[in-house]
């Protein structure tokens, strides 16, 4: 049934073309981890930009980068690849929520003195434009809202290169003092 849809299309069923191949490394998360323990939340994040300490594996991934911090907020940069697709051509929804998630987090984590941790406990995002890889480079940008003795509020906002958005989403979090 579907090859016949796809003929209808006029789209050869199981593709002419070769695949495509995608090869990355990434660092080692638990020295990461290790490093995050013993900094404040401030200096690890400027460390995580600056190259000094791997990012998380999940930024490896999906290929984006932490370009700006600053106490209570975050930018990291994206440029959408075919990777990155759905099954409808356009970018996977999880790829925006790991971007704003990973930009919620980190700015509260910048904020955050040695020893302290934080996780997630919710992120609502809503979808506002598709994206592709015509799209451009997307900028995500987190900011704190509230970050208080046991819990924090974040917004992020995913970005194009010419101001309009694409996503945002609003995160609760839980922090971890030991």
């Amino acid at each position: 049934m579907a090859e016949n849809a796809l003929a209808q299309l006029g789209v050869e069923a199981g593709g002419s073309e070769s695949p495509r191949r995608r090869v990355y490394e990434w660092g080692d998360p638990k020295r990461t981890a290790q490093a995050a323990a013993g900094m404040d939340g401030l200096e690890f994040v400027r460390a995580l930009a600056a190259g000094e300490i791997s990012p998380a594996p999940i930024a490896d991934t999906l290929g984006f980068e932490l370009t700006e911090v600053e106490p209570g907020r975050v930018v990291f940069e994206l440029r959408p690849q075919e990777w990155h697709y759905n099954p409808i051509g356009g970018m996977h929804g999880g790829v925006f929520a790991t971007i704003l998630d990973s930009a919620t987090g980190c700015a509260a984590h910048s904020l955050l003195p040695a020893g302290v941790r934080y996780t997630s406990l919710d992120l609502s995002v809503k979808f506002l434009r598709g994206v592709t890889v015509d799209t451009g480079v997307l900028r995500c940008e987190g900011t704190v809202q509230h970050l208080g003795h046991r819990t924090g509020l974040a917004f992020a906002e995913l970005r194009g290169a010419d101001g309009r958005l694409y996503a945002h989403a609003t995160s609760s979090l839980l922090i971890l003092r030991d």
